[in-house]
């Protein structure tokens, strides 16, 4: 298939995957070996350097949320986690977090991912997402109450499982979103500010891919086409999703998808 053609799927894949409780970086890894024939390594890299396209439409989409995170950094030092820096902690300390637990999970990653091929990768995937369909379900089905305000534990718990998120299959909004439910963050809040945190994982996600591979599988014009698509994807999934949030079961995605991974993995594998 044309290298551009498949920049454009996996851009549009990206933009829609990396904001609904279904891996991103699952379905665009599986859908480029599946169209090129990517090796599972080279899918799993080129899956984390496409999320600085949805990165990129997180920002513009909560642009005036940024200025304003950005506009309280003078104040954090004095006065962490207060009304006007709730979310400037929230987002320093989920970073942080997320860096400690997701360095070692790619790792970890790159040495697992290597060793696997067709089929056995496929079932990994799908019992990855089917796990995190169970995640989200159990959120809703639990959550604590509604809070307004992030605070310190809000901020190591999301951050740590989001760098666990790394790995294929493991959806990084479903995670985050359930674990800020089980906090007692309300839907819409739990989805902002696991958005506004996807930004610095997602430049440090494709940061990572350059600095140890450089870009990975495609050649130089096909991975801007895809960032693009990813973004301007990415930004209208977004607003189409913050609009939806509260009338759409997104838990069940996961499982239906995940159990389709495991058994087309499985027969493949056999």
């Amino acid at each position: 298939m044309n290298p551009v053609l498949v920049a454009i799927l996996l851009g549009i894949l990206q933009g829609i995957l990396e904001w609904i409780p279904v891996s991103s970086e699952g379905g665009v890894a599986l859908a480029s070996t599946a169209l090129a024939g990517f090796a599972p390594e080279d899918a799993t890299r080129l899956a984390l350097f496409l999320h600085a396209g949805t990165g990129v439409a997180a920002i513009a989409y909560y642009r005036a949320d940024v200025a304003d995170i950005l506009g309280s950094v003078r104040e954090l030092t004095r006065r962490p986690f207060a009304d006007e820096t709730a979310d400037l902690s929230f987002l320093a300390i989920a970073t942080v977090a997320t860096g400690l637990t997701g360095l070692p999970a790619y790792l970890l990653l790159d040495a697992a991912v290597s060793g696997l091929e067709g089929g056995l990768f496929l079932a990994l995937v799908g019992g990855l997402l089917v796990l995190t369909g169970l995640l989200q379900r159990f959120a809703v089905a639990l959550s604590l109450g509604e809070r307004h305000s992030p605070n310190w534990l809000d901020a190591v718990f999301v951050g740590a499982l989001q760098g666990v998120a790394i790995l294929p299959g493991v959806s990084r909004s479903g995670t985050t979103v359930s674990a800020l439910l089980l906090r007692g963050h309300e839907g819409e809040s739990s989805l902002r500010l696991s958005f506004l945190l996807s930004i610095p994982a997602a430049m440090g996600a494709n940061a990572l891919v350059l600095l140890d591979d450089g870009v990975p599988a495609i050649d130089p014009l096909s991975a801007v086409v895809a960032l693009a698509v990813s973004a301007v994807v990415g930004y209208l999934t977004v607003d189409a999703l913050v609009r939806l949030v509260r009338r759409v079961p997104f838990w069940t995605v996961c499982v239906v998808f995940g159990g389709l991974g495991v058994v087309g993995g499985l027969l493949v594998a056999l």
